[in-house]
């Protein structure tokens, strides 16, 4: 039946247009060896103020631009909980990140989600959308692997299908792997699918 779902859901978002790739990104990709952008005073929902420095300590940051409402981003809630699980040993801190302002991504319904889905990483809320734009970030979920020197090492999709079940290739894992045993990552960049951020 969820087999059934997915292929219904997608056939929806692809009819509506929500459905988008990288090449419908609003602000150009950020290229692989590029710096990072910085990034400050971005709300959590923790209610605090969180900035790229606080992870300091991290090998490695995840950072995952996703949202409540698009069920492509929902369908990988639970691959990003495993991941920092399976991941938070090894000095790899996962940070997700919401820019869109519709109601039901809004920074109260992100308390409620994160609860729901025992979140066990950082969820942030930029209504500004300037961190979106800083990154390129074009659909949720889109990933940004940024290395110990916070240059980005890896930018696209979590895995190569949205029914995990089906998945053949998990690109973010090997590129975490690889990075952490000094290696390049086998594939740094991968199109990320999902549905569109809605820019302002």
């Amino acid at each position: 039946m969820y087999q059934k779902l997915s292929v219904m859901v997608l056939g929806s978002l692809l009819t509506l247009g929500a459905f988008a790739s990288v090449s419908c990104a609003v602000a150009e990709e950020i290229k692989v060896g590029a710096k990072a952008p910085d990034w400050s005073g971005i709300i959590g929902i923790d209610d605090e103020k969180h900035s790229l420095a606080d992870y300091a300590k991290a090998k490695i940051i995840v950072l995952a631009f996703t949202c409540n409402h698009c069920p492509v981003a929902v369908a990988y809630e639970d691959r990003l909980v495993a991941l920092q699980r399976d991941y938070q040993d090894k000095g790899v801190q996962v940070v997700a990140v919401n820019v869109n302002n519709l109601p039901a991504d809004r920074l109260d319904q992100m308390k409620i989600r994160a609860q729901q889905k025992g979140f066990n990483f950082p969820y942030l809320y930029d209504s500004t959308q300037k961190i979106g734009r800083d990154y390129g970030a074009a659909v949720t979920p889109h990933i940004f692997v940024l290395d110990q020197d916070r240059k980005v090492a890896y930018v696209g999709a979590i895995d190569d299908n949205i029914k995990e079940k089906a998945v053949k290739r998990h690109y973010l894992r090997e590129s975490l792997d690889a990075l952490l045993a000094g290696k390049t990552p086998p594939a740094a960049h991968t199109k990320a699918f999902g549905c569109s951020i809605k820019y302002e």
